[in-house]
């Protein structure tokens, strides 16, 4: 606790130095030294850790690396607000599946997702397995993943088109994938479990902080407008209904389960705070497929979205060295 009080103290001074400053901690290559008793945080994750969009800032990988992770992203928000605490070390890559976080390198894809964007700079070398940059000095790691996995931006394709097809009637994706959506459930969790263990072997003193989705779809689906493209296009409201509470609500459920089964886990809630923020209210803290003036946004978290994940993020970081 002494350690932590000078800390502390130290914080206000070294926040006011880095206020505005990006100095973004790479996997491969060099960074500045850190002070000798910063902690040792590791960021993993998928594109809603990353940021992605253009939305959720710049990005700053110079040469860039596919990832696309932004300045306004979680991760790098929450080094601003507590950079005099922490050192970070930020692998999150958007697509990432759970499987690409604990042992598989991945192909990032950028913003290469064609026939509505080509990136020039696609195709872009692998990059390694996100655990790779855990190990044993680690202290504290954040990852959230799952919706890849899952397999949501798959959902969110041919919800649309079938949605498109149907006129808006119905619930035409519900009843062609309804069906699948346990495998997948079990799926996410199995995996999850499993790089759960994998991370808590390569940092066995690590605090694991297991972020969750945000709210995405409102409660009452009649707030999305059937074909505007800045919410959901064409899928339909009784098919939004359906992603929000047998898709989207046990995804976290899964993820929060699986995290309940490691002592050294916790589960960061980011859905109850984002209530009356999703993709169709008026103060959005995601943003719809696209963002004017269309630029591509498939359905991911604003700067003010990633804001209100650092605020939870950062809290629970704070617990987990205290």
């Amino acid at each position: 606790m002494a350690r932590l009080r000078t800390r502390l103290a130290l914080l206000g001074s070294a926040a006011a130095l880095a206020a505005g400053a990006l100095v973004p901690a790479q996997f491969a290559g060099a960074r500045p030294a850190a002070a000798a008793d910063n902690y040792e945080w590791v960021a993993l994750g998928d594109s809603y850790t990353a940021g992605v969009i253009r939305a959720a800032g710049d990005t700053f990988e110079v040469p860039r690396d596919g990832c696309e992770r932004t300045d306004r992203s979680y991760p790098q928000v929450i080094d601003r607000d507590l950079g005099g605490l922490f050192d970070l070390t930020n692998v999150s890559c958007g697509a990432a599946t759970i499987e690409d976080v604990t042992d598989t390198a991945q192909s990032p894809i950028g913003r290469h997702l064609p026939p509505f964007s080509e990136d020039p700079d696609y195709p872009f070398p692998r990059v390694r397995a996100q655990s790779e940059a855990v190990n044993s000095g680690t202290d504290v790691i954040t990852v959230g993943a799952g919706g890849n996995t899952l397999g949501f931006a798959e959902f969110l394709v041919k919800c649309s088109e079938l949605g498109g097809e149907s006129g808006g009637k119905g619930t035409p994706c519900k009843d062609a994938m309804a069906a699948g959506v346990p495998t997948r459930l079990k799926k996410v969790r199995q995996e999850y479990d499993r790089m759960l263990a994998e991370l808590h072997r390569r940092a066995p003193h690590a605090k694991i902080l297991a972020v969750g989705y945000p709210t995405v779809v409102p409660k009452d689906t009649s707030a999305c407008t059937f074909g505007e493209l800045t919410q959901f296009g064409t899928i339909t409201q009784g098919d939004l209904a359906w992603l929000r509470h047998d898709v989207l609500e046990p995804l976290n459920k899964a993820i929060a389960n699986s995290t309940g089964t490691q002592e050294a886990a916790r589960y960061i809630d980011l859905y109850a705070s984002s209530q009356g923020h999703s993709v169709c209210d008026d103060s959005k803290w995601v943003e719809g497929f696209v963002t004017l003036p269309y630029q591509m946004a498939f359905v991911h978290p604003n700067a003010l979205g990633h804001r209100n994940a650092a605020d939870h993020v950062e809290q629970a970081m704070l617990n987990a060295i205290s």
